[in-house]
């Protein structure tokens, strides 16, 4: 008998060990459905003995998965709201941000289109619907069609406050689940303008076009008007252990900051 308690006592350690070492990541499609993938398999490759469960859903989805698993780790492209910090505060939690990359957000057209720029007041105009033909911006006769994600994106606020005067988006302005389908649907679209994070901008069938005359390039990051920064965020006092060694190795080791500028981001160091 005693052997068999020992046993299952074991077993118990062992279990509880596998799932210490499991890692819940939920929030942002910017941050999750590239960067932090790659960031999870280098840690694994590195010899690391966890697993990963990710979900990008959205920036906003990050602060309602850390209510139900304050071990886990929130991603957004946005900062938190100070409605969300007090419904933290009202749950007894204290919110932690953690800084993972800096990021630019391009404006899409059409690799086929003659646009070759727009002012920032060109670009709220054509995301509030003031302006829905091309022939406005100096492009040739067409309507204007508008891509943008969707309201539980971070990127869609992040865009609304930076590019728009945090005006609300033309009713015409067609909503995308993420930045790839943006990407996607603008490259179909020879009217087509969209925006998307700086890593989702080299695919086939699109550009990125200067802002104000500021192009998109990483050098241009403190100039460009609507660049941002995008975060982890974490319960103090509720992280696993393993949550907290591979956020400390994503936001500070060498091959990590190489990983987040090979996606197409610009690292923190």
């Amino acid at each position: 008998m005693k052997k068999t308690l020992a046993i299952i006592a074991v077993a118990s350690l062992f279990a509880g060990a596998n799932a210490e070492d499991k890692i819940v990541i939920k929030g942002s499609d910017t941050l999750g459905a590239k960067m932090v993938p790659q960031l999870a398999e280098a840690y694994k490759e590195a010899g690391n003995e966890v697993t990963f469960e990710i979900a990008a859903e959205g920036s906003s989805t990050a602060f309602t998965h850390l209510q139900a698993e304050p071990a886990g780790i929130g991603m957004s492209s946005r900062n938190i709201k100070d409605s969300e910090v007090e419904t933290f505060t009202a749950k007894g939690m204290e919110i932690k941000d953690w800084t993972g990359a800096y990021d630019m957000i391009g404006v899409i057209v059409n690799e086929k289109s003659g646009i070759e720029g727009l002012t920032l007041e060109q670009v709220e105009g054509i995301f509030t619907g003031d302006i829905t033909d091309w022939s406005e911006v100096g492009g040739d006769a067409g309507p204007i069609s508008v891509y943008t994600r969707n309201t539980s994106s971070g990127t869609y606020k992040s865009f609304q406050e930076m590019a728009m005067n945090k005006r609300d988006y033309g009713s015409d302005t067609q909503k995308m689940a993420g930045n790839e389908q943006i990407a996607e649907e603008v490259a179909k679209n020879a009217n087509g303008i969209g925006y998307v994070g700086l890593a989702y901008t080299e695919k086939d069938g699109i550009k990125a076009i200067p802002v104000d005359d500021v192009e998109l390039k990483p050098e241009n990051a403190k100039d460009y008007p609507i660049a941002r920064s995008l975060h982890y965020y974490t319960v103090k006092g509720k992280l696993s252990e393993a949550g907290a060694k591979f956020l400390a190795w994503a936001t500070s080791a060498d091959k990590a900051a190489e990983i987040v500028e090979r996606v197409g981001f610009i690292p923190v160091k």
